[in-house]
């Protein structure tokens, strides 16, 4: 069957339904009612749905991403058109019928596949007989994944524990006493296993999509090339004892994460997209640079007056270090030490910084933050709409299959699914029991037993849907008293109070932390912080307990804000009981740290401060203010991909930063830095040893972590470019630089970005939502896209 000739043949409730020319022409041979003649399987009245009579034919019109779906491997229906020759014919049992009950199973299990893919935006391009069925839904089974994810876990964590191991107390090379480094073997067995389930993971992928699809897909193919290079390098590792310095295959396991999630690729492909622009404003940067840093050589050239040369010693005395001043200056990390001695001697050099300033770093960095985000406006936006494009293939190939049952008319020239079918398939798929539940109930309100692909469409739209949260009835009291009661101190002014006696409490022991921060322990009386604790925690209780009486203990529990409340106020007088009846009741002059329980003490403050919380729930009653926290939320859940990314770069960073400079930094002895001298340096201020930076250094991955973030945050990353430029190489500082480049310049600008869609997005939509009314569903924001498509349609 040719696919690429489409032809419309039917309507099916407003859904277009398309059917290859070769079928349509085999169908008006056939003797049958036209399509007009036959009605539709129900009336239900729904919005247009883009209908496809196969979900190869939804790939040939649904604008997917490239290569995001190939045809899938469904079996021929042709044997449709043979079972209804032979109903004409008479209908005796026949071998052939036997097979169409064994299609029919096979078909069930088919869309029990294509739900599952489709709520869990898989694409459907996979094997669909009966064995490669099972063994997909057992791949994708929460304790297959679950294993496939500790497994990446562990082979990541083992950068902890190997050697370099990163077991010690402090990474300050001053005081580390020797780590414990696990023998040889250890680490490595436990990598072979972690390399023995990655096979079984890229063989189980690549037998499912197909050995055609293999050699199309670049990821597989990078993950078995990966895994052979991983598993040589474990055999030279093996054959070396374990005591080779360089081992590849710890800068290639990020590699394992990256490939295991589909968000991650995408956000690299755009990363990729964004690149040529992104290098347009980089090479302007880096003339920029260039064209000061000679500017800079020149005016502050060496002179016979060494008093007057003090710019030229500390940042320009050569081509390297002029070129790092100037770029530390970019980040305004150095700034305005670099313009000191210059500006100290003549007002008019403080030009020349502040040029250098406003061109570099008001214009050009933040042109590229800009660029980044007009490459990256709506990759948000794409990706869901890409991941809701699949979701609606899978459903339609649920519905394909399930149209070719035995149970469908044989005289219908509509694809129809059958309800008892459906609801087969729901009673097995794993699904989220609302979703499910609601599904259902949707089925009982139809009056015919066949579905139409609008229809059919139509009810799984409750996957894109968030429930209201129902919370159970507050209780009924026949006194008129108790009545009162409960409206008095169910009202939300009640709560209110609740915050005001909160602030209260948080204000009362900051003034009693600030009089008693300069006091001896023996001077303080800590009498009236017990008192106001007494007082506060007593009412904390009652509120408790008023709220429970007014809205029932079920009700109650139903908010989290009302949860979070209970569980401190149990906490605080568990330990304010324990306080007493170690301490006594407060009184003049009640010391209770001299008498041994200190921590107890602390951690009743400490809770008192958890209090602040409690402003949490005036939030959604301030516009602006919610706006901000759901785009921080919405931002935390869609961060992930971003996080991942940086995990990888981090990882591959900190094993190189491992191998180029373990052991780089040696202490200076037992005498302070102040009073060492090595060639002069030690002397000046700001430097690594002046200001300690000793825990700073890349002796093991734990410590490699913390130096790679501190120059990520480019406050002082001046100090590590000429540390590890002296204790290693003048070569380190391209190490430095590379890592600035991409974590600071190129994954803060994606953040920015990122907060930017996720902020403006909400913004719209809250616009947007001031304008309509009743609204019976909360929708998350992937459900803008449903509204893109219906557009398309």
């Amino acid at each position: 069957m040719d696919e690429r000739a489409m032809a419309p043949i039917g309507n099916c409730r407003g859904s277009t339904v398309f059917r290859s020319r070769s079928h349509a022409a085999g169908g008006a041979a056939r003797a049958g009612p036209s399509p007009a003649a036959v009605p539709p399987p129900c009336s239900l009245p729904s919005r247009p749905v883009l209908a496809l009579r196969s979900p190869a034919a939804a790939r040939s019109v649904v604008p997917m991403e490239a290569g995001a779906e190939a045809e899938p491997l469904l079996p021929p229906r042709r044997w449709r058109a043979g079972r209804g020759l032979r109903r004409e014919r008479g209908g005796a049992r026949s071998a052939a019928e036997d097979g169409a009950g064994a299609d029919n199973d096979l078909y069930i299990n088919q869309a029990i596949v294509f739900i599952e893919d489709a709520i869990q935006y898989r694409s459907i391009n996979h094997r669909v007989d009966s064995k490669s069925l099972w063994l997909y839904r057992w791949y994708y089974s929460r304790t297959c994944q679950w294993i496939l994810s500790l497994t990446i876990t562990v082979i990541l964590a083992l950068a902890f524990v190997e050697e370099p191991s990163s077991l010690t107390v402090t990474s300050d090379v001053r005081y580390r006493l020797p780590a414990w480094n696990p023998p040889c073997g250890l680490t490595e067995g436990l990598e072979l296993l972690c390399f023995l389930l990655f096979v079984a993971d890229v063989s189980v992928k690549s037998y499912l999509i197909g050995w055609k699809e293999f050699w199309k897909n670049k990821w597989l193919m990078a993950y078995i090339l990966t895994l052979i290079v991983s598993l040589a390098d474990w055999i030279v590792s093996l054959s070396f004892f374990c005591k080779e310095s360089v081992r590849i295959r710890r800068i290639l396991r990020p590699f394992f994460l990256l490939q295991n999630s589909s968000m991650m690729k995408k956000t690299l492909k755009s990363i990729n997209s964004t690149l040529p622009e992104m290098a347009s404003v980089l090479l302007l940067l880096a003339v920029h640079l260039s064209l000061f840093t000679m500017f800079a050589m020149l005016l502050f050239a060496r002179t016979k007056d060494n008093q007057q040369d003090k710019e030229w010693v500390a940042y320009f005395r050569n081509l390297p270090d002029s070129l790092t001043s100037l770029l530390v200056l970019l980040t305004t990390a150095n700034n305005p030490d670099v313009m000191i001695p210059a500006y100290s001697k003549n007002r008019a050099y403080s030009i020349f910084f502040i040029l250098f300033t406003v061109l570099g770093n008001l214009f050009l960095m933040n042109l590229l933050t800009a660029i980044i985000y007009n490459q990256f406006r709506g990759y948000l936006l794409k990706s869901v709409q890409s991941s809701l494009f699949r979701r609606r293939l899978g459903i339609r190939a649920a519905f394909e299959v399930l149209s070719s049952l035995k149970e469908t008319p044989a005289s219908a020239q509509q694809s129809c699914a059958s309800v008892g079918a459906l609801l087969q398939v729901l009673q097995k798929a794993e699904m989220d029991s609302r979703c499910k539940q609601a599904i259902v109930t949707s089925l009982k309100v139809y009056s015919c037993d066949q579905l139409s692909a609008a229809q059919f469409q139509k009810l799984f739209e409750e996957l894109d849907r968030d429930a209201i949260k129902q919370h159970p009835p507050s209780p009924e009291y026949q006194s008129h008293f108790m009545q009162k009661m409960q409206f008095a101190f169910g009202h939300p002014c009640f709560g209110y109070l609740g915050n005001v006696v909160a602030l209260a409490n948080i204000i009362s022991i900051c003034v009693v932390l600030v009089m008693d921060a300069d006091k001896q322990p023996s001077e303080r009386d800590d009498f009236f912080l017990g008192a106001i604790n007494c007082f506060f925690i007593l009412y904390y209780l009652l509120e408790m307990l008023l709220k429970i009486l007014a809205m029932g203990l079920k009700r109650y529990l139903s908010y989290p804000s009302n949860r979070f409340d209970g569980l401190l106020t149990v906490i605080l007088l568990i330990l304010e009981i324990a306080t007493f009846a170690v301490y006594g009741f407060p009184h003049p002059g009640w010391r209770p740290e001299f008498m041994g329980l200190l921590s107890l003490w602390d951690m009743v403050r400490l809770v008192n401060m958890l209090i602040v919380f409690r402003f949490l729930r005036i939030i959604p009653n301030m516009k602006f203010m919610a706006l901000v926290v759901t785009t921080l939320l919405d931002l935390v859940k869609n961060l992930r991909a971003f996080a991942g990314i940086l995990v990888v770069v981090f990882y591959a960073f900190a094993i190189t930063g491992i191998m180029l400079f373990k052991g780089a930094v040696v202490p200076l002895g037992n005498t302070s830095a102040a009073n060492t001298t090595r060639d002069n340096v030690t002397l000046q201020c700001g430097t690594y040893e002046q200001l300690e930076y000793w825990p700073n250094n890349f002796d093991d991955f734990a410590a490699a972590v913390v130096t790679l973030w501190d120059v990520m945050v480019v406050n002082n990353w001046q100090v590590f470019l000429d540390a590890f430029s002296r204790y290693s190489s003048p070569w380190a500082k391209i190490y430095f630089v590379a890592w600035w480049l991409i974590s600071s310049v190129i994954w803060v600008n994606l953040f920015v970005a990122l907060l930017l869609e996720n902020f403006i997005h909400k913004w719209d939509r809250r616009c947007q939502r001031e304008s309509l009314s009743g609204i019976e569903y909360q929708r998350t924001v992937e459900l803008m896209f449903r509204l893109l498509q219906e557009i398309l349609n």
